[in-house]
């Protein structure tokens, strides 16, 4: 059966062309166009299609606000289009927080200059993000925990930030755990790891969310991140976890040393190394690597550099990106969590983990960042 999309989008020419680029795929189809958030609203209703690309900048009622309502009326995946610069980024990042499950950079050009390219991308965005839509059965919504969850002790760092409130995240509720979900994994046993490191991709940047807030400002272990994003995205989104968070979260530059309570997010575009001395190594992306930056090249040298004092997590994200610096990890005896399929918005890089017998444990999201503070001393 074909993926109906609806496309919205105040640009006729970027409405024409989205829908030419999905029409020529045959397993999808366009069921109709809005040109504003409004009629998005009421097109989602009338035509329920499986997935809703959507432009943030519209008359009478942006893109953010659309997606809100969509959520609450309509729950439905929505991609986003965005601009790459920094502002473009705390905007996208706001739609993710507000329940998109994915976002693509908004780019005239290469529409217009490398349509097989583009015409890959997106339907390939599309058909992932479709197969999420289990995840969007129920109307009801609820709130991802933010730096004042109540299970997190108070410390010297504020919880509340001082820029002005983002909209209360939503995401669709979470089925219960499945066999081999969150209730199969005990636990975690407590041990003096040097470094945690988190790998995730698509519906990353509202699952990082989830598991950093939860974290006390003393937590005792280095983290670094590894999420697929652009370059214009990664230090805003380390800006945005930094006032939501009461640990302490920055995008990672060459040089930078390891210290317990800080977060290192890999800048985008590029790879992001540690050494055994505790400094971190940014290198330029590789072009033959699919990924910039990529999991297993970060989970990778922590292996080498920290033996089985390593904690790595997998959290959602399409392919199998991880799977094979969680093999590196696990042959030197660290450990290697995964999040659960029910809470996932795409169980790829996860699942990948799984089938191949590398995951110690298996969590649903919102206990992932409560079972690290257990487990690290």
């Amino acid at each position: 059966m074909a993926v109906k999309v609806l496309v919205v989008d105040d640009s006729g020419f970027f409405r024409r062309r989205v829908s030419e680029i999905l029409s020529a795929d045959p397993s999808i189809q366009v069921v109709g166009t809005a040109t504003n958030g409004r009629e998005a609203i009421d097109q989602a209703l009338a035509l329920k299609p499986d997935v809703i690309t959507m432009d943030y900048e519209m008359p009478m009622m942006d893109g953010i606000t659309a997606v809100r309502n969509i959520m609450q009326r309509c729950p439905t995946p929505v991609l986003m289009f965005s601009s790459l610069t920094h502002e473009g980024a705390r905007v996208t990042l706001d739609a993710l927080d507000a329940g998109a499950v994915d976002f693509l950079p908004k780019n005239f050009e290469d529409i217009s200059r490398n349509p097989e390219k583009v015409k890959q991308m997106l339907c390939e965005k599309v058909h992932s993000i479709a197969r999420s839509n289990r995840r969007f059965s129920s109307a009801a919504v609820a709130p991802a925990p933010t730096a004042a969850s109540p299970s997190v002790a108070p410390t010297s760092r504020p919880a509340v930030s001082t820029r002005p409130a983002a909209p209360a995240p939503v995401a669709p509720a979470r089925p219960a755990p499945t066999a081999g979900g969150a209730s199969a994994s005990p636990a975690p046993k407590r041990k003096a790891y040097k470094l945690v490191a988190i790998g995730t991709s698509t519906g990353g940047p509202v699952a990082l969310q989830r598991v950093l807030t939860q974290l006390p400002a003393n937590f005792p272990a280095p983290i670094v991140l590894i999420q697929h994003m652009p370059a214009a995205f990664t230090k805003a989104f380390a800006e945005r976890l930094d006032k939501l968070c009461r640990i302490q979260v920055k995008e990672a530059e060459d040089g930078d040393i390891l210290r317990p309570g800080l977060a290192l997010l890999a800048p985008g575009g590029k790879q992001m190394m540690v050494d055994a001395r505790g400094a971190v190594k940014i290198l330029p992306g590789d072009e033959r690597l699919n990924y910039k930056p990529c999991v297993d090249i970060t989970f990778g040298s922590a292996a080498k550099s920290y033996g089985d004092k390593v904690l790595a997590v997998v959290l959602t994200g399409m392919g199998a990106d991880g799977r094979e610096g969680a093999r590196l990890l696990k042959q030197g005896g660290s450990q290697v969590w995964a999040q659960d399929e029910a809470s996932c918005v795409i169980y790829g890089m996860p699942m990948a983990v799984v089938k191949a017998n590398l995951a110690d444990a298996v969590y649903g999201l919102d206990d992932i960042g409560r079972h690290l503070t257990e487990a690290c001393q």
